[in-house]
């Protein structure tokens, strides 16, 4: 499998509606589903859930 099959590069949209988002990677045989992460957002300062954006 070529490297970005296994682990694409997902990003993360905070759902307070600030537009922040964070860029990580998920392995897709874990993780076959969107992520979602409670993450600190700096715009809306506190902690919020970021979901992945397709």
């Amino acid at each position: 499998m070529p490297r970005n099959d296994l682990r694409p590069v997902v990003r993360l949209r905070s759902t307070a509606g600030t537009g922040y988002t964070y860029v990580t990677r998920k392995n897709r045989r874990n993780n076959p589903d969107r992520m979602e992460l409670r993450k600190y957002d700096p715009l809306a300062r506190r902690h919020v859930v970021f979901r992945e954006q397709r």
